[in-house]
Order: structure tokens, then C-alpha cells, then sequence
């Protein structure tokens, strides 16, 4: 992964609350982070959630979680999103690219 421009990484994961199964939820995430230079997953969870890890600058971790958190209309983002619960972490060296699990 590329250092970010102020040189340090963030990582958080987010797990997402909704009707985000089965509805390209997991896509448009990716999309978002790649646009925004973030590394990490997105993958459905058991109890239906579907589980982000975002890693990058702390800017763009911020905007993908603004993201998932607005409007659909304002986003064009598949699903309905309840809320989302968000845990910071310790960046990883070596994450490269945002897959979708």
C-alpha cells in the first residue's frame, strides 16, 4: 500500500446494519474504496451485517464511512443501511488492493 499523504495509515473496520445482502452492496463499497486509495475488505457476516475493513488515509477512511452512511438517493448505494458500528484498528503492513469476500 502506498503511504498516505501525511505518512500514517488508519485502519477501521465497519460493520454495516441492514438489508446489505444479496444487493450489490459488497461491489459499490469496493468501488468507493478504490476511488478513495483505500486498501481492505468488504464481506457479508453470518448475522447478516456485511463487515468492512478499510485501511488508507485518515480522510478517505472517513469519507467511505460517510458514504455508507448516507442517503441512498444521495449515493445511488444498493441496500438499505440501518447504522453502522465502527471500530478502529492498527494499520497492517502489506494490505494491498479492496476485495470483496
Amino acid at each position: 500500500m502506498s503511504e498516505p499523504a501525511n505518512g500514517r495509515a488508519v485502519r477501521a473496520t465497519m460493520f454495516v446494519r441492514g438489508s446489505v445482502q444479496g444487493v450489490g452492496f459488497r461491489w459499490w463499497t469496493r468501488a468507493r474504496a478504490l476511488e478513495l486509495g483505500l486498501v481492505g475488505h468488504a464481506r457479508n457476516t453470518s448475522d447478516g451485517r456485511v463487515e468492512v475493513v478499510a485501511q488508507g488515509s485518515a480522510d478517505a477512511v472517513a469519507a467511505l464511512e460517510a458514504l455508507l452512511r448516507e442517503s441512498p438517493s444521495t449515493t445511488r448505494r444498493p441496500g438499505r443501511v440501518e447504522s453502522v458500528v465502527v471500530q478502529p484498528g492498527v494499520p497492517k503492513d502489506g494490505t494491498s488492493g479492496f476485495v470483496e469476500r
